[in-house]
């Protein structure tokens, strides 16, 4: 059965994709949340439209990503912790501390969901963290961890 997704949806595609599902899948889950509509002549242009406008905000997104990750990796973050003798933190320095940091250094909101940390950082000093600011855009920022 031909649906046409009016939103994305994790498992089958974007918004505006012209899709062939089984039918049962259609009828009983992706119509009755409003997650798709059957397709029609008027519905596939319609669905093209969407496409269209996608693109579109997608190609700028990803041009406003470009121009965050040059201005993230162009200098250093600084984040305070509280450290003990050898320069053990108290604690960890989570990605939501590096992304407050990132707030009050630069101006800039990132979803701490989107920052990748392996472990949470817990000695003081360099470390590299990347960012996803974009599916297509990713940058290495230098994080330093200071004693405060």
């Amino acid at each position: 059965m031909k649906i046409v997704l009016r939103a994305d949806v994790d498992t089958l595609g974007k918004k505006g994709d012209l899709l062939e599902v089984a039918p049962g899948y259609a009828r009983n889950y992706l119509v009755p949340r409003g997650l798709a509509i059957f397709a029609t002549k008027g519905v596939e242009k319609q669905a093209a439209a969407m496409r269209r406008s996608r693109d579109v905000r997608d190609t700028r997104e990803r041009e406003t990503a470009q121009t965050l990750a040059a201005k993230l990796a162009s200098s250093p973050v600084q984040v305070g912790a509280r450290a003990g003798e050898g320069g053990k933190l108290f604690g960890s320095v989570t990605a939501s501390d590096i992304a407050d940091a990132i707030e009050a250094g630069s101006g800039v909101a990132i979803d701490r969901r989107k920052i990748s940390l392996a472990e949470p950082l817990k000695a003081l000093g360099p470390a590299e963290v990347e960012i996803t600011l974009h599916t297509d855009v990713k940058v290495a920022v230098m994080i330093e961890v200071v004693a405060s």
